[in-house]
């Protein structure tokens, strides 16, 4: 009954599926011969699907100001402070990921087994001669051998590498002053646009006097790197693949 109400879904999800890739087939026929179009700027906060970060937060402290002073109480300069601090400021992100990953593992496993049993003595001539046919003995009634091995090797050599600036938006001050960063970068050449998009939470006291933060000083960090345009179309299997990769159950 359940396998039966399965296979009922499929030729749904095949025509919703098909449906979905002609509409999108049908925007890049009207795109042929035309560079890919660059996202409009737009505020972060009204894109679809976009929510406030909420995270635990330590209880607020009471901020002390120091009387007949020229010094602000938190500032590190005798002038005011010109990192990002407020909603709409801005800051660059300093991105760099150079990570490398190497595993090699090799297992081995063998196991070899040897059982007889058989009777002798008296009852062993018993059974020979009540039992057992001409030509056969008791003293081996059942013999089995087993024999079982095994091998595996496996190994990973990964290297990412990615080192690049981005200047990014406060989007959102936490109560406990840190800050929600967002950032997107779009570079069309030619026919390909590369996109970079970096997000997450600072603080402020990790913002460099120049205004500048290292990413991996951002809690939460999300950082996309990719592309879309010519290049990229041919990189990537065509729709009716996916969608038998999706709905195919073998």
């Amino acid at each position: 009954m359940h396998r039966a109400a399965t296979l009922s879904k499929l030729p749904l999800a095949l025509i919703l599926a098909l449906t979905a890739a002609g509409c999108g087939a049908a925007d890049r026929l009207a795109e042929v011969g035309r560079q890919p179009a660059l996202t409009a700027i737009q505020d972060p906060t009204t894109t679809p699907g976009y929510r406030p970060v909420r995270m635990p937060l330590p209880t607020p402290t009471p901020v002390h100001y120091n009387s007949n002073s020229l010094w602000r109480s938190g500032a590190r300069a005798f002038f005011e402070d010109q990192r990002a601090s407020q909603v709409g400021d801005i800051l660059t992100v300093l991105v760099t990921i150079s990570d490398r990953a190497e595993f090699e593992n090799e297992t081995e496993r063998r196991r070899e087994g040897s059982e007889t049993s058989g009777a002798g003595g008296a009852l062993g001539t018993a059974i020979d001669t009540i039992f057992l046919p001409a030509g056969t003995s008791a003293s081996d009634i059942a013999s089995t051998n087993g024999t079982s091995d095994f091998r595996g090797e496996g190994s990973v050599d990964r290297r990412e590498r990615l080192q690049t600036k981005v200047a990014a938006v406060v989007t959102q001050v936490l109560p406990n002053n840190n800050l929600v960063i967002e950032g997107r970068q779009e570079v069309r050449v030619n026919f390909e646009v590369r996109e970079l998009v970096v997000a997450g939470i600072v603080r402020p006291e990790d913002i460099a006097s120049n205004n500048t933060i290292e990413s991996e000083k951002i809690a939460e960090a999300r950082i996309g790197y990719g592309g879309r345009g010519q290049i990229t179309d041919v990189q990537q299997p065509r729709y009716g693949n996916q969608v038998l990769d999706i709905v195919l159950p073998f």
